[in-house]
Formats: C-alpha cells, structure tokens, sequence
C-alpha cells in the first residue's frame, strides 16, 4: 500500500544543463581577449594615427613585431636562457620550501627560529644583493637561478605552511586514534588538505621567478632577457625592449597557465575547481 509521505515525497530534481565546452571557453578567454585587442588597438592608435609619441619613446606594434620577426634566433636564444633559469630557480624554491613549510610544522621552535629570517630575507629587494651572488659565484647561471630561488621561495613557505595548519584538528585526533603513523597522516591528510593554499602560492613563486632570473641577469650576464633589455637600452632601441618586456609576460603567463591546469588534474574534488568547471553536485 502507498502511504501519504510516499505521495508527498518530492520529485528529484532535474539535472542541470551541461554547458558547452565552447561557451565555457568564451565565458574564460573572451574577456580577457577582447581587453587586449583594445590595448593594442589603442597603442596603434596612439603610436601611428597622432604624433604626439615619437616611435624612440614608444615603437608601434608594427615596428615592435618587425623587430620581434627581424632577430627571431636572437630572441629566441635569449628566451630560452631565462626560461631554463627560471625553471630551475623555481624547482628548487617548490622542494625547499615545501620542505621547510613541513619542518615548520612539526617543530614550533623551528617555526619560531626560522619564519622571521624568511621575511627578513623577503623584505630585502633582491636588486640590491645580486651582485653579491655575481661576486660569490661567478657570472654563470648559478647567480640568476639562486635569485629566482630567492623570488619564488616566500609565496611557497607560506602558501604551504597555511595549507598544514588549515588540516581541522578534530580529523588529526581522529586519525590518531585509529593508529595512523605520522607519516601516513601526512601523506593522507595533511598534504592533500594543503594542495588549494599551496597551488595558490606556487602560481604567484613562478611569475616571481621569471622576474628573479631578469633581475639577476641585470647585474652580470651576456645572454637572457634582461641582457636583451639592458643592450637595447643602451642602444635606445625601444622596439626590442618592448618585444623583451613582452616576452617576460608570456613566459609568467605560461608557467601561470600551467600551473593550473596541474591545480585541475591534481584536486579536481576541490570546490573550487567544481565551481571554475561549471558542475554541482546533485542530491
């Protein structure tokens, strides 16, 4: 027999409408798209409808892309030389700093002892003691990668020691409880808890690690981006300084990039990747 709160038990409801793949791409690129393609139309306009910008201050975007298409392998080698030093830099400033968000963790004194020198170390502008790297170890690629190192550690440090702590203290008691070892509660919970702070802050380390591997090609280097600018500097060659400057954000860009569509692949259960990808979840 059909009783009344069978009848009056509501109907499911019905699943939502899967957006297009292509709107969703329009939706995340179409802004972004149009905003410059109005920069640059505004550039040409400024640069070659008026004569108020000679082109030795500010080069058209045809006199940028000719001397962008003129020194292809120039450009080319040059881009390649920051991006292994940037690669690097920020690899090694990931594994460090993960380590020591992880000692900091386990040991408050070591926290106490150590969380003060990071940020005295990160308000020291990098500028100022890269040529001490140049005078310690040479004019190689070593000085560049330790200043991007220097650049990209701070955002992991502390992107991936708040990630351990957000871990809610009553899911650790509980896996004490049932005999976990701290190894296993590390691996189980308290670094897949950690990964949506520590992404965060590993987008922000690699921009910063491009800017470091300029920096330290400011003060001593004879190839790289930074040489790039420094040589058309002093040659007042605006066109090719503007092609460096935009090189350097196409490559933050990229390692940006990259880096979250590593973030979709590794937590994908994250709620913030559930929202970004435009599904919910039905009851």
């Amino acid at each position: 027999m059909t009783t009344n709160s069978t009848l009056a038990r509501p109907a499911p409801p019905a699943p939502r409408p899967r957006t297009p793949r292509t709107g969703t791409l329009l939706r995340s690129y179409g802004r972004p798209a149009a905003f410059v393609a109005a920069v640059l139309v505004l550039w040409w306009l400024l640069t070659s409808v008026t004569s108020s910008l000679p082109g030795y201050l500010v080069p058209s975007p045809g006199d940028t892309w000719a001397a962008f298409a003129d020194n292809l392998a120039y450009f080319g080698t040059n881009t390649w030389v920051t991006l292994v030093e940037t690669v690097i830099g920020f690899v090694v400033a990931v594994v460090v700093g993960e380590l020591v968000a992880v000692a900091m963790i386990y040991s408050t004194s070591f926290e106490r002892t150590l969380y003060p020198l990071v940020l005295f170390a990160q308000v020291i502008p990098k500028i100022a003691i890269a040529p001490l790297f140049v005078v310690w170890l040479g004019f190689g690629m070593t000085p560049k990668v330790v200043v991007a190192v220097l650049m990209a550690f701070f955002p992991v440090v502390i992107s991936g020691l708040a990630g351990l702590k957000s871990v809610d203290p009553e899911v650790l008691e509980l896996t004490s409880t049932m005999g976990a070892n701290p190894l296993k509660v590390f691996a189980k919970v308290r670094f897949p808890a950690s990964l949506p702070q520590l992404f965060s802050g590993l987008k922000v380390a690699a921009t910063l690690a491009v800017t470091g591997a300029v920096v330290g090609e400011f003060v001593g280097s004879n190839s790289g981006l930074g040489y790039v600018i420094l040589q058309a500097n002093g040659n007042v060659d605006t066109a090719s300084l503007f092609v460096a400057l935009i090189i350097m954000s196409l490559l933050g860009v990229a390692l940006f990039a990259l880096l979250q569509v590593a973030e979709r692949l590794v937590i994908p259960w994250h709620s913030s990747r559930r929202s970004s990808a435009g599904s919910t979840v039905q009851l």
